[in-house]
């Protein structure tokens, strides 16, 4: 899942910047909104890889 966060996160920095060169609050709006989804993915991410390790079955 590591991939998609990395896709999101970029994808929205990406968008974020666009939208700033071109002054377009909706665009820059949905990149931060990406950013945000990644970051999301990432902390459920990490919380299901600490459950798996209490579970033992990370390995």
């Amino acid at each position: 899942m590591s991939n998609d966060i990395n896709t999101d996160e970029a994808k929205g920095r990406a968008k974020e910047a666009a939208g700033s060169l071109a002054g377009d609050d909706d665009l820059k709006n949905e990149g931060k909104l990406d950013q945000a989804v990644g970051d999301v993915k990432e902390a459920v991410d990490g919380i299901a890889g600490k459950i798996k390790h209490a579970l033992g079955r990370d390995k």
